[in-house]
C-alpha cells in the first residue's frame, strides 16, 4: 500500500496553484491520473518518484519514502519509469539495455518473449521503431521487479494501433508482476483499457476519483448529435448488450441489439448519433 500525503507550491499555466493529494494506492492496483495539462499530475509522479521536493509524507508497505525534509533516495525507493522519452543507451543492444539494469538473463529473456522482442535483442535501438523502443523502455522498467511501477504518456507518440498492442502488453505485465502502477494518461480509452481506478486533478486539486466508468462516461446529451468514436467493449447485461465508446475525452454508453452486437468489433471506429433522443451506432 502506498499512502501519499503531500502539498508543493507550483506555478502553472493559470499561474500559482497548490498541488494537494492524500491519495491511498493498493500494491497490485493499475492507477490512471488525468485531468487538464498543467494540473500537476507529471509533478505528483515526479515528487513519488523522489525527483521533486514536496512537503507531507509518502509511505510504501510501511516503509517512508518521505516524511517532511526526509527524503528516501531515488535509487533506494523500488522505482520504474516509463516515460515518453525511451531514454536508452544508443551504443548498447536491446538485450545490453536490460542486463544493464540487472544482471539476470532469465528475466531478460523472460521480458523479451512477453513483448515479442526475442528476435530484436541484438539490435541497437537506432535500428527499431518507435514502438519497438517503448517496448524495450517497459522491459527495462521491469528489470529491478520495481515496487512501483510509474508511466508518463508512454505511448501518446505511437500510431493508434500500436497504442492498442502495447496497452495489451503494458497489462499482461501488470498483470503477471503484480507491480503497482501508477500511469499519467490523456486518453479515455487507454483508461479504460489498462486502469482500476482514475483520479483527476485540476489545478493540484483531486476532483474526482472512482473507475473508468464512473468518472469517465458521459451519460447527457444534446438532443441531436452524431459522433465518431472507437468501441471499446459490448457487455451483455441481462437480454440487452450495451456498447462502450470512447468520444474525444469521454467515454458513452449505447444499448444496442443483438444484430448490432454481433456485426460489431471491439476496436473498430463507429459513429454514434441519436434522433429524438435515441441513440444507434454504425460502422
Amino acid at each position: 500500500m502506498m499512502q501519499i500525503e503531500i502539498t508543493k507550491s507550483l506555478h502553472g499555466a493559470t499561474g500559482k496553484m497548490d498541488l494537494a493529494v492524500d491519495l491511498a494506492v493498493k500494491d497490485d492496483e493499475f492507477l490512471a491520473l488525468a485531468g487538464q495539462s498543467g494540473s500537476g499530475k507529471t509533478t505528483l509522479l515526479r515528487i513519488i518518484a523522489g525527483l521533486e521536493k514536496a512537503a507531507g509524507k509518502i509511505t510504501v508497505g510501511g516503509e517512508m519514502w518521505l516524511d517532511g525534509k526526509k527524503s528516501l533516495a531515488v535509487q533506494k525507493r523500488g522505482i520504474g519509469f516509463v516515460f515518453q522519452d525511451y531514454g536508452l543507451f544508443a551504443n548498447m543492444s536491446v538485450e545490453e539495455n536490460l542486463l544493464f539494469v540487472q544482471k539476470d538473463q532469465s528475466l531478460a529473456d523472460h521480458l523479451l518473449q512477453l513483448t515479442e522482442l526475442e528476435a530484436f535483442k541484438k539490435r541497437l535501438p537506432t535500428s527499431l521503431s518507435g514502438g519497438q523502443k517503448q517496448r524495450v523502455s517497459l522491459c527495462r522498467a521491469m528489470m529491478n521487479r520495481p515496487k512501483v511501477l510509474l508511466m508518463d504518456e508512454p505511448l501518446s507518440a505511437l500510431d493508434p494501433d500500436m497504442r492498442t498492442k502495447l496497452q495489451n502488453e503494458i497489462l499482461t505485465l501488470h498483470k503477471e508482476f503484480g507491480t503497482m502502477t501508477i500511469m499519467v494518461s490523456h486518453d479515455p480509452s487507454e483508461i479504460y483499457r489498462l486502469a482500476n481506478r482514475v483520479v483527476v486533478l485540476n489545478r493540484g486539486q483531486v476532483i474526482r476519483e472512482g473507475t473508468p466508468k464512473e468518472v469517465l462516461l458521459q451519460t447527457s446529451g444534446s438532443q441531436k448529435f452524431s459522433f465518431e468514436g472507437e468501441l471499446l467493449d459490448i457487455v451483455k447485461v441481462d437480454v440487452i448488450y450495451v456498447a462502450i465508446v470512447a468520444i474525444a475525452q469521454q467515454l458513452v454508453e449505447v444499448v444496442i441489439a443483438q444484430s448490432e452486437a454481433d456485426k460489431l468489433k471491439i476496436g473498430e471506429r463507429v459513429r454514434v448519433s441519436t434522433k429524438a433522443f435515441m441513440p444507434t451506432i454504425s460502422q
